[in-house]
């Protein structure tokens, strides 16, 4: 049997193959990949192509590059659906690692989530996305913008990329501080009077394959506009769960963090209780963090098409700007 790791990076360059609309070769694909986090080089995505090409899921079309045969696109979709669970959590728990952001200090990294849009819509996006992390329903008004010929993120033609800061660099932030945490479930936060209400839709981060928050933004659900302009509405959230050991220290490294900017999280439930609606395990509670994407969901609630990697990469801190 094939290394477990192996298989991943298998199934994340079907991926992207998939994902492509016309035939993608090595390069792109390794750019994609570093594009979501995952270190990995032009050569070693050509050794795993071919594992691909062997197995017969990938048709090489030249130096235009390569597409999945139809055995490609079943077996990513039905076969490899099963090493795919727990994938998210595995995903979030690496980039909570990497996460090194002191907030004491200002230094290290925080984890990211990278969108492209039109160039012509930049002025909107920066107002849109100003005006939903001032409102507190992102996790830092702190953002970089990319433009074409950047090296650190590369760009399509005539598109602008910008990253924000993603929830996931609360959990580094505990992990750093001694705290175990829990990704939990990824959901739709009823806002009232601008606070928390309830969550009225969960899935859990165990018992699927895709990112929650991803699959909430595809239905296209929220209704951050109308918070922002009326305080109801509806925004995504996270839950992370931690032992109920740690809750004032867990209390502590939030209030730090919103000291040094980093905010979106919302006072922690008690232990054993359930949070918002959302159930939590004996022995445990749940803190509630808003999506770090709510402002590109208000974008999208606006018409402008924008696509977005959530829980992307990490990156300096320092290299940030107050949007």
């Amino acid at each position: 049997m094939m290394d477990p790791q192996i298989e991943r990076k298998l199934i994340e360059i079907m991926r992207v193959i998939h994902e492509s609309d016309k035939p993608i070769g090595a390069r792109a694909i390794a750019d994609e990949l570093n594009n979501r986090g995952y270190d990995i080089g032009e050569r070693a995505v050509r050794y795993h192509l071919r594992i691909l090409d062997e197995r017969g899921f990938t048709h090489k079309h030249g130096y235009a590059g390569r597409t999945l045969t139809e055995l490609g696109e079943s077996e990513m979709s039905d076969a490899l659906i099963g090493d795919r669970f727990g994938f998210v959590i595995s995903r979030i728990e690496e980039m909570a690692f990497r996460t090194t952001y002191n907030p004491e200090t200002n230094d290290g990294v925080v984890a990211v989530n990278i969108s492209y849009f039109d160039k012509d819509d930049l002025e909107t996006v920066i107002d849109v996305i100003s005006y939903t992390a001032h409102s507190g329903y992102m996790i830092s008004p702190k953002v970089r913008i990319f433009e074409e010929g950047d090296e650190l993120i590369p760009l399509p033609p005539g598109k602008v990329g910008i990253a924000t800061v993603c929830s996931v660099t609360f959990d580094g932030l505990l992990l750093k501080a001694g705290i175990p945490v829990e990704p939990a479930y990824g959901g739709i936060l009823q806002m009232e009077k601008r606070k928390p209400a309830r969550f009225i839709d969960l899935i859990s981060y165990s018992g699927t394959s895709i990112d929650p928050i991803q699959i909430f933004m595809s239905r296209k659900t929220t209704s951050v506009l109308e918070v922002l302009e009326k305080g109801e509405g509806k925004i995504l959230a996270n839950i992370r769960q931690i032992n109920s050991s740690a809750y004032d220290s867990a209390r502590e490294v939030i209030k730090i963090a919103e000291k040094a900017g980093l905010g979106g999280c919302f006072p922690p439930g008690n232990i054993d209780e359930t949070l918002l609606g959302a159930p939590v395990e004996t022995g445990k509670f749940g803190i509630a963090v808003v999506g770090g994407i709510n402002g590109i969901c208000a974008l999208e609630e606006t018409g402008i098409k924008i696509e977005t990697n959530p829980v992307s990469t990490v990156m300096e801190y320092r290299t940030l700007s107050e949007i």
